[in-house]
C-alpha cells in the first residue's frame, strides 16, 4: 500500500457515513469524521442492523438497545449527532432492491455531498474474508447513490416527500483493499479511541483485556500504525 496518497478532497459540508453494523465506522473512520466535524462540517451516520447478532451470549433483542445505545454514544464523542438504523437483520443482510431503496431514501433525507460506506471487496487483504453484511452495505451503496437522484428509481419515495438528490459528488470506502486518497487524522486518533472505546458491552464480549486498550490497538492499527503516519485511507468513487 501506498505510503502517500492524494488527500481527499475537501470540497462539501454535508456527508453521510453507511455501514452494517455499529461499531463499523469507530474502526478507525471515526478519527476523519473528528476531523471533519471540528472543521465545521456536518456528519450523519446511518446503519442498516442494530449489530444484534454481534454478542456471543446476548440474545438479539437484548443485545440490539446495548448496541445502538453504544453507537450514538460513539458517534456523539466525534461530533455526530444523528444517527439512524434501517433495522435490517443483522447477519443477513441481502444486497437487493429494499436495502437500496432503504439507502436512496436516506441520501435523499440528508442530501449529502460525500458518501462515506464501509469496505465492500471481498476481503480486507490477505487471508482476511470480509463479512456478507459488509459486502451487501458497501455494494447497495454505491448503487443507492444513484437511485437517490433519479426520480424514476423507486417514484415511491417521492410519493414519501423525498425528492431526488443528484448532489452525491463521490462516495468514499473505507478500509478498501485499493485506496486511492487520504484523511491525515494527525491529532484526531485519541478521539477515535475515546469513540470506539463507547462500545464497551461490545468489546468486553469479545475479548478479556481492557476496552481502552483493545480500542487503542485497534484505532493505531487502521489509521497507519503507532510510529507511521496517522492517517485514514479510502477507494474514492466520482
Amino acid at each position: 500500500m501506498p505510503d502517500e496518497l492524494p488527500s481527499l478532497p475537501d470540497d462539501w459540508t454535508r456527508a453521510l457515513a453507511v455501514a452494517a453494523h455499529p461499531d463499523d465506522l469507530e474502526y478507525g473512520t471515526a478519527a476523519a469524521v473528528a476531523a471533519w466535524t471540528a472543521g465545521g462540517r456536518t456528519v450523519s451516520y446511518v446503519l442498516a442492523t442494530r449489530g444484534e447478532a454481534g454478542m456471543a451470549g446476548t440474545p438479539p433483542a437484548a443485545a440490539a438497545p446495548v448496541r445502538e445505545a453504544e453507537e450514538r454514544r460513539s458517534a456523539a464523542v466525534v461530533g455526530v449527532s444523528e444517527v439512524r438504523f434501517l433495522d435490517h437483520r443483522d447477519g443477513v443482510v441481502t444486497e437487493g432492491l429494499e436495502l437500496r431503496r432503504d439507502l436512496a431514501r436516506e441520501f435523499r433525507r440528508a442530501r449529502p455531498e460525500l458518501v462515506v460506506v464501509t469496505n465492500h471487496h471481498d476481503t480486507f487483504g490477505p487471508g482476511t474474508w470480509n463479512s456478507a453484511d459488509h459486502r451487501a452495505v458497501g455494494r447497495a451503496t454505491l448503487d443507492a447513490v444513484a437511485d437517490a437522484g433519479n426520480a424514476w428509481i423507486f417514484p415511491e419515495l417521492v410519493d414519501e416527500g423525498f425528492e431526488p438528490w443528484p448532489g452525491v459528488r463521490r462516495v468514499a470506502v473505507a478500509h478498501s483493499t485499493q485506496p486511492t486518497h487520504a484523511v491525515d487524522v494527525t491529532g484526531w486518533r485519541e478521539a477515535a479511541i475515546a469513540s470506539l472505546s463507547e462500545h464497551r458491552e461490545y468489546l468486553a464480549a469479545l475479548d478479556p483485556r481492557p476496552v481502552a486498550e483493545q480500542a487503542r490497538e485497534i484505532v493505531l492499527m487502521t489509521t497507519g500504525g503507532e510510529n507511521g503516519p496517522a492517517r485514514v485511507r479510502f477507494e474514492v468513487f466520482g
